[in-house]
């Protein structure tokens, strides 16, 4: 039994999430305000469908619904169920050439998200009630309403049966969710739901995993020391969305572009072979010709992303091949370099910006060499300046594409707050749905 539960635990932890969000009541009700023309317009489309042409022109006209207004619509959450929707929808119906009635569609409905076998969430549908009622009438105050025949009219069944399209955000788009976006033409990143939502006062509780794909193959990446949860504000929040990626999140992404070789540079130095023969003696017997000195950097071991107060640091660490020549390039300096940078952090549509800011610390030191010894003084003054404008700045641009962050087709995230905590980065934003 032990021998089973020890192999379990490694893939018990893998399944932990590095990420999510939180969908608050206020992104609910904005989701409720953008469906509502979205829901008048398939409501008119299936109640006001024409009916079919009447062969006897003399027969009475049977109901004919002539206006479609959803006067209501509203998305509350419900903690520990799930979320219900109300709708209100007034109805013009006409049942002969001067007589209309108005009547009042009302549905209620409980909704919830699942997680089907394809490991995708779904809206799905656990209670419908519609009801209708007579609002007023032009006929004479006696008569009585012809419910029966408006009921087969509107077909109330099958409203409830295709409930959840009238929001913006059926199953379709809640499986863009977990779509695998580019990040470098080689490297991709997907979030999986790992779980059913979670409901609860402040909002829909979504945890994620992140998967990097490396040339279409899925990397294995260093498992999170302290399985992340998703932090719940202390109070209603006026943003519509929290997102949060734990500090692992950050290592992985970090990881993923060193696999994927994005982190090694080529450094073109302001020196040549001449210029630096006359601080390395025996450098001159090496190079007949002057030539540019080139630094080729490659990462020897993975970067580490440290989160605290207001923080976010990258360590990198590189190893520096120092040598000449475009075409045949022959090395004669092995350098390693560990680097300390300062993050930031933007957002920018539905994309997360970061960026190399600033280098807080670089060390260098003398790996191998075919020029003899050099002190870490002169290496340092001699290829310090360079690595200091130059790491930072490839860096950026294999970034400056961005990293997409956890989203729903159409709708793209605005008024972002970024704020930084020790192990994890918190991003209050808002929803705004596109524009077609």
């Amino acid at each position: 039994l032990s021998i089973l539960l020890s192999l379990l635990v490694p893939a018990h932890t893998t399944r932990s999430p590095d990420c999510g969000g939180i969908l608050t009541p206020s992104g609910l009700r904005y989701l409720a305000e953008v469906s509502k023309p979205h829901a008048e317009s398939v409501l008119r489309h299936d109640l006001m469908a024409p009916p079919a042409p009447d062969p006897s022109p003399i027969s009475p006209s049977r109901n004919q619904i002539t206006s479609v207004k959803v006067d209501k619509f509203s998305l509350t959450l419900i903690p520990d169920t799930g979320m219900r929707l109300s709708i209100e929808v007034d109805l013009g119906i006409a049942s002969a050439p001067s007589t209309t009635k108005e009547m009042r569609l009302s549905i209620l409905a409980d909704l919830h998200v699942e997680m089907n076998p394809e490991g995708n969430l779904e809206l799905v549908t656990s209670d419908c009630k519609p009801t209708l009622e007579e609002v007023q009438s032009t006929e004479e105050m006696d008569s009585k309403p012809s419910g029966p025949d408006v009921d087969k009219q509107i077909n109330v069944e099958k409203i409830c049966l295709e409930v959840s399209k009238l929001l913006l955000f059926p199953n379709e788009r809640l499986m863009s969710l977990a779509a695998p976006f580019p990040i470098t033409p080689s490297c991709q990143i997907q979030y999986l739901p790992l779980a059913a939502p979670m409901y609860s006062e402040q909002g829909i509780i979504i945890s994620l995993q992140t998967t990097f794909q490396v040339a279409g193959t899925v990397i294995p990446l260093p498992v999170s020391p302290v399985p992340f949860s998703m932090p719940e504000p202390a109070s209603s929040s006026p943003s519509h969305l929290i997102l949060a990626f734990s500090e692992h999140f950050y290592s992985s992404l970090f990881s993923a572009l060193e696999e994927a070789g994005a982190l090694n540079v080529s450094l073109l130095s302001s020196l040549t072979t001449a210029t630096l023969a006359e601080r390395i003696s025996q450098l001159g017997s090496l190079f007949q010709e002057d030539l540019p000195v080139v630094l080729q950097a490659v990462t020897r071991s993975s970067p580490h992303v440290v989160l605290e107060e207001d923080k976010a640091i990258v360590k990198l660490f590189l190893t520096a091949q120092i040598g000449a020549g475009s075409s045949l390039f022959q090395s004669f300096l092995s350098v390693n370099v560990d680097v300390t940078a300062r993050l930031h952090l933007s957002v920018a549509d539905t994309r997360m910006i970061i960026s190399v800011a600033a280098i807080e610390n670089i060390e260098l030191s003398l790996a191998a060499s075919d020029v003899g010894p050099v002190l870490a003084a002169l290496l340092e003054e001699l290829f310090l300046p360079t690595i200091r404008e130059e790491v930072p700045a490839q860096i950026n641009v294999v970034l400056r594409q961005g990293v997409f962050l956890p989203h729903i087709a159409s709708f793209t995230y605005t008024d972002v707050n970024i704020t930084i905590h020790k192990d994890y980065v918190l991003i209050p934003c808002n929803l705004q749905l596109e524009a077609k």
